[in-house]
């Protein structure tokens, strides 16, 4: 997706959380950081941007969102169960209102048969509703166009819940 579709899909997730007066917060793994940079590079952000969470280690999604031990020894970082951990620790370690999470495998190596390159999960989370989540398996098309695919899905899940 090119940086103009980002852009365009960007400012629409900040006009619907703006209308509802909605604050975002994001968790991101794979992504490291590129859904809050694809959001703050809009001007004026600062009003629905609460903050970012970018926890590449299993430490960092402990201690920074919460995310408890068991859940990751028991489903690992790549994991719907951690993805949603991970929304709901953006929430509980925040101001905002609504969060996203991603976590995945975008490669070059890294990839197993249970969890190959190209695996990523999402989950967001606004408060008050239930949690969703999201498998994707985008194939082994580059680490950068694994990254990009996944700013794209996690924006479109935050309009989402910001919509609802």
């Amino acid at each position: 997706m090119s940086d103009g579709a980002h852009r365009t899909l960007a400012e629409t997730v900040l006009a619907a959380a703006r209308a509802r007066k909605l604050k975002i917060a994001a968790a991101e793994s794979c992504t490291g950081g590129l859904v809050s940079g694809a959001l703050t590079d809009i001007p004026g952000s600062s009003d629905v941007v609460d903050r970012g969470f970018v926890t590449y280690s299993n430490e960092e999604k402990m201690q920074m969102l919460g995310v408890p031990a068991e859940t990751l020894r028991n489903h690992g970082a790549v994991s719907e169960e951690t993805a949603r951990a991970m929304a709901r620790g953006a929430l509980a370690n925040s101001l905002a209102d609504l969060s996203v999470a991603i976590t995945g495998v975008a490669g070059p190596g890294g990839g197993t048969d249970a969890k190959p390159v190209g695996l990523v999960i999402f989950a967001a989370a606004r408060r008050g509703h239930d949690t969703v989540s999201e498998k994707h398996l985008f194939g082994d098309i580059g680490r950068s166009a694994i990254r990009d695919a996944s700013v794209d899905v996690a924006l479109k899940l935050l309009l989402r819940l910001a919509s609802t």
